[in-house]
């Protein structure tokens, strides 16, 4: 009796075992949850905003970036024949009319930017809008650009949470968060949970590691900007240069950067915004690569 026990419970010890195997095994391949999209002004490809959506599509991406102010007619016409989703909305009017501007018309120009790329991000179905803070310049310091970009998010703050679109402040090269803890610091100073970080992963390549800024920023990631980076290219009068790699022939460490990730629980889009798409070509290789670097 007892020798038909000991060996009853081997098989069933055996059978959990191989189970958890299996279990761990898939567990350890199952691909990132992190979706392909393209900015729209990555689509350098000729035609119609339909058009261009199919090629889009056709190079295996799932979601696209729309800037804000575009036709909403064409835009979710275009989205609902095509099937693509969209990723996110890139605020039209941070650049040339930023938040952080002295005066109070060129902000008010870019409040109410900021205010329809919700309004557009709310028609799409997008569930945050990408928007450059503000800039610092010869006529505005950080701590201005600081002051004035809270001041004027904040105000926001209450459109985005009655259209349910949070508001996605992106780094770039605009002498403004060059460091992980300055992003964190403005957040905290905003102090909202409508407002995240849309993190552009080839722009901090001059600065320091992306894999670095990750574990900082944690949760508040609400979107990815897929983007290489290679300080071999750069020049002291053309660091832009920098960004003239292709996807995977650059300085960005992708496994290290992936494994980031990891730790955060990222999930959702990862958006490129890469030269390269301007034939139905280069898109694919685009998707294509894509495909590689969330593998890494």
């Amino acid at each position: 009796m007892s020798h038909i026990l000991s060996r009853r419970h081997f098989v069933q010890t055996l059978t959990a075992t191989t189970a958890g195997f299996a279990t761990s095994t898939f567990a350890a391949a199952k691909p990132r949850e992190i979706q392909k999209a393209i900015m729209w002004g990555t689509v350098g490809v000729k035609g119609s905003v339909l058009e261009k959506m199919k090629l889009v599509k056709e190079a295996g991406f799932t979601g696209v970036e729309p800037n804000g102010g575009m036709s909403r007619e064409d835009v979710v016409a275009a989205l609902k024949e095509t099937g693509l989703k969209a990723a996110s909305v890139c605020c039209h009017t941070h650049w040339a009319k930023p938040l952080s501007a002295p005066d109070d018309a060129t902000r008010r120009v870019g409040y109410d930017g900021l205010v329809l790329s919700l309004g557009d991000a709310k028609a799409y179905g997008a569930t945050s809008v990408l928007l450059v803070p503000g800039v610092v310049s010869d006529k505005v310091t950080y701590e201005d650009c600081f002051q004035r970009c809270v001041a004027e998010i904040k105000k926001t703050v209450p459109v985005a949470k009655d259209l349910g679109v949070k508001i996605a402040i992106e780094n770039v090269w605009n002498n403004f968060v060059t460091k992980p803890q300055q992003a964190v610091d403005l957040l905290d100073a905003i102090n909202s949970e409508w407002v995240g970080w849309h993190f552009d992963i080839g722009n901090v390549g001059r600065y320091s590691p992306a894999e670095t800024w990750i574990p900082l920023l944690g949760k508040r990631i609400l979107k990815l900007h897929i983007k290489e980076f290679d300080t071999r290219k750069m020049t002291a009068t053309n660091p832009g240069a920098g960004f003239g790699a292709k996807f995977l022939e650059g300085d960005n460490n992708w496994p290290a950067i992936m494994a980031a990730l990891d730790k955060i629980g990222y999930s959702g889009w990862g958006i490129a915004e890469q030269g390269g798409g301007g034939t139905p070509e280069g898109l694919k290789d685009l998707s294509d690569r894509m495909t590689k670097i969330f593998a890494s």
